[in-house]
């Protein structure tokens, strides 16, 4: 009998991480039905970090909010209180590009984000952390900022738009009256590694996803910049907390370059202004619910996302659960609905689409093809061991 810790990543817009680790467990039990099976979904800092912490920490509490949409329309979400007094708060569920019925790369905004925060921190808590994946705007953040006290100003004094759209019209980013960090600090959830400018930016990589056509690229770039000059000349040192610790990353001192401020449409950036820090989500999620621990003592380990690619190295979860399995010496097998890259670090590999006989089938119905995929793998397993 072995130990096998499930560990897969959700399948974005096709069935979610605990879905997906039942599927794949069901079908390595057709196969090996004597081994324990440890379920372990997993999560990133995109979609489904809320269900991952909600699943992995005893106590913790769902809080309902209503915010304001990316849309401008209300939306029901809700934000993760724990035990230890820590919010976790996820952009998806309030600005994510799954809340539009159609994509508004221009107008899209974070607001609900910030709204979102803001409720955390009115209930008292003492720290956050802030799963940022999905997002459908690319505005830097600045509807978040906006939601938490900051204003952005045109040359007339006057609020600007929301979205992108309204970066175009910056003069001026005023964060004196930004609400404090809590006492435990923001803690960024993030497994994007993106600046917010430039060819590997925000507006390059991940503007096309949300809708933005070439010519809507370039804009969305200059409005990105635009809102980086303002904010980095913002901070008056003769304002009042200037010089305290919540402003200590703000304006200059937080760099458009800076691994992880274009994650999120630059959401990254903007937080960065309000003094959080970047964390890895994949390593984050997986301390919450003790991954480490389970893999230590496991057999074989099955992980897997939706699309392995040459992202995937970059602190996605497949990535990080590969590098637990092999400081502990155990077998790391992929499961992942299409393999776009070479599945180094895996012992054996299998693809849904190649199974379902072509990726519309697996997109459609992944649980039937990660049951096959998990069947496969144990079959694998077996032969080696």
């Amino acid at each position: 009998m072995s130990t096998v810790v499930v560990a897969p990543d959700s399948f974005k817009g096709s069935a979610s991480a605990a879905a997906i680790a039942g599927a794949l467990a069901d079908g390595w039990r057709s196969v090996r039905a004597a081994d324990r099976i440890v379920l372990a979904p997993m999560a990133d800092g995109g979609e489904g970090t809320l269900d991952a912490f909600a699943v992995a920490v005893p106590g913790a509490v769902r809080r309902c909010v209503r915010v304001e949409g990316p849309d401008g329309r209300a939306v029901d979400a809700s934000w993760l209180e724990l035990p230890d007094g820590s919010a976790v708060v996820e952009l998806a569920e309030t600005s994510g590009i799954g809340l539009l019925d159609a994509l508004a790369p221009l107008d899209a905004h974070t607001i609900g984000f910030g709204q979102a925060i803001a409720a955390a921190l009115d209930s008292g808590a003492t720290r956050l952390l802030l799963a940022i994946g999905g997002s459908a705007s690319t505005d830097a953040g600045a509807g978040a900022l906006t939601a938490l006290g900051a204003r952005l100003l045109d040359a007339a004094g006057r609020p600007v738009l929301p979205g992108n759209r309204g970066l175009a019209a910056v003069a001026r980013v005023d964060l004196s009256g930004l609400r404090a960090l809590p006492a435990g600090g923001a803690h960024i959830l993030s497994d994007v590694t993106s600046p917010l400018l430039g060819p590997t930016g925000a507006a390059a990589v991940f503007g096309p996803q949300k809708g933005a056509s070439a010519g809507d690229v370039v804009s969305l770039e200059e409005g990105l910049a635009r809102f980086a000059a303002a904010a980095g000349a913002s901070v008056d040192p003769g304002v009042p907390g200037a010089g305290s610790a919540r402003f200590a990353a703000v304006g200059a001192a937080v760099d458009p370059a800076t691994p992880g401020a274009g994650a999120a449409g630059g959401a990254g950036y903007g937080l960065l202004l309000w003094g959080a820090t970047l964390s890895a989500g994949a390593a984050a999620v997986g301390e919450a619910i003790g991954l480490p621990a389970s893999i230590a003592s496991a057999d074989a380990v099955l992980t897997g996302e939706g699309r392995f690619d040459s992202q995937s190295a970059a602190g996605k979860v497949p990535e990080y659960v590969s590098g637990l399995a092999r400081a502990a010496g155990v077998p790391a097998y992929l499961a992942a609905g299409s393999i776009a890259a070479e599945p180094t670090g895996f012992a054996v590999s299998a693809e849904l689409a190649a199974l379902a006989g072509g990726s519309a089938p697996a997109i459609a119905d992944p649980l039937p093809w990660a049951r096959a995929a998990g069947a496969a793998l144990a079959r694998a397993h077996t032969a080696s061991h």
